[in-house]
């Protein structure tokens, strides 16, 4: 008896030993990498690759019309798959419109684009539903501060993510930087290692853990009635809509999805090409990557609760507002190395920015609604998706400077809104204390 007494003592310690949700978080992070930095780098060509009839820019906004509609029913195919499975079905998407540029007409690109606003609707309600649930089991797990612990995990997942545009756009520099521009050859072996790094980050995401009671039995969910389903869908539309909370965040959402749209559909368009070239495109956006990964690694360790968020929030709001009020009143192409200067140094700024933006928000809903976060992330891509398609179908037709009065109008009203959240939450707060 007295043998077997350390055995039992060992065991007894290994099941009380703190499990760590870190290696999850991990993979999540590198499998969005590998997808996003070929898709990202695909997006950023489409304007300049697919011009016979704006094939690549209306391609763009019928994806993201799509993606704004299945996003009202996100929520449901994620509850039922899970939200691994939901991952791991969501990159075939990614996949399909990237191989769909091999041989890009209406036939191949629309149906991909039409398809992947499907399955990005249900990969980024996965993945905002997996992060926040692995931050919480971490906190509790690990007696930690929750609200720490998702600004930590929002924090590494956001800068790995947005070092897409870096590392997507210098792949994209390597194979096409000898002058083959949007030639045939060029392009199809730019494609070709797109889809390996996209096949890569697919086999990453299937050695996700499952996470939550409903995970494994996710196909249950075919028993539910018809009715049933339209309810739960109704609630999970409508019901956020009549939250305050989510009012006044809906602000918030839409801007960064306009200063999302701003870069890929304007900046470059109007800013970078003709300071440095096309081919100066892929290094600014290089730029504006490496500056958005380093801030959402940085802005995520300051991350701890409602109070950061909302000050963390309104200095990168700031930032976005003088560079809008930059390039409005005083900003003009100019020759020598200020001209070359001063778009990179505007696509640093806003890199800055788009890390905030990301990080914070995805911090913000997951502090907020942590009792619904599918129907929460859905209406996050919703907003956001909405305005990016808004600004693809009007760019053709409105000048530069109106789209930046929007923009300025735009941030004004998210930052109101999101100070009139944290008064009614503290208020709130103190009211039960």
């Amino acid at each position: 008896m007295d043998e077997e007494a350390p055995l039992v003592a060992e065991l007894s310690e290994t099941k009380t030993q703190p499990k760590s949700h870190t290696k999850d978080l991990h993979i999540l992070s590198f499998a969005f990498l590998l997808i996003f930095s070929a898709y990202g780098a695909a997006q950023n060509l489409q304007s300049t690759i697919n011009t016979e009839q704006d094939l690549g820019t209306i391609s763009l906004g019928i994806l993201y019309s799509s993606f704004t509609v299945f996003s009202l029913f996100a929520s449901l195919v994620v509850r039922f798959l899970g939200t691994k499975n939901s991952l791991v079905l969501g990159t075939t998407g990614y996949w399909l419109y990237v191989a769909a540029n091999l041989k890009p007409t209406w036939y191949t690109m629309v149906p991909a684009s039409l398809y992947m606003g499907f399955t990005a609707s249900i990969i980024w309600v996965g993945e905002g539903t997996y992060l926040t649930s692995s931050a919480h089991s971490h906190a509790q797990d690990n007696n930690l501060h929750e609200g720490t612990v998702i600004g930590h995990f929002n924090g590494e997942f956001w800068g790995l993510f947005a070092a897409h545009q870096f590392t997507g756009n210098l792949i994209t520099l390597a194979l096409l930087s000898d002058g083959q521009g949007g030639s045939t050859s060029g392009t199809t072996l730019l494609f070709i290692v797109f889809l390996c790094s996209m096949t890569l980050g697919t086999i990453l995401m299937c050695f996700l853990s499952k996470r939550g009671g409903k995970e494994d039995d996710g196909l249950s969910y075919s028993l539910v009635s018809f009715y049933s389903t339209m309810v739960s869908l109704a609630r999970k539309v409508i019901a956020p809509l009549f939250d305050l909370r989510m009012l006044l965040t809906i602000p918030l959402i839409a801007y960064s999805g306009l200063q999302q749209a701003f870069v890929w559909a304007e900046f470059t368009k109007f800013i970078v090409k003709p300071a440095l070239g096309e081919s100066g495109v892929g290094g600014a956006m290089a730029v504006y990557g490496f500056f958005d990964a380093v801030c959402s690694l940085a802005v995520g360790r300051l991350t701890s609760g409602l109070k950061s968020v909302t000050l963390i929030t309104c200095a990168g709001s700031f930032i976005q507002f003088i560079v809008l009020l930059w390039l409005l009143f005083k900003y003009s192409v100019t020759s020598g190395v200020l001209g070359t200067l001063y778009p990179l140094l505007m696509a640093a700024l806003w890199g800055i920015g788009d890390g905030v933006f990301n990080t914070q928000l995805n911090a913000l809903l997951g502090m907020l609604f942590k009792h619904d976060m599918e129907g929460a992330f859905a209406q996050l891509k919703v907003w956001q998706c909405l305005s990016i398609a808004v600004v693809f179908f009007l760019s053709p037709y409105i000048l530069m400077q109106t789209m930046m009065v929007i923009m300025l109008v735009a941030i004004c009203l998210s930052v109101a809104g999101l100070l009139l959240l944290t008064l009614q939450v503290e208020k709130a707060f103190s009211r039960t204390n």
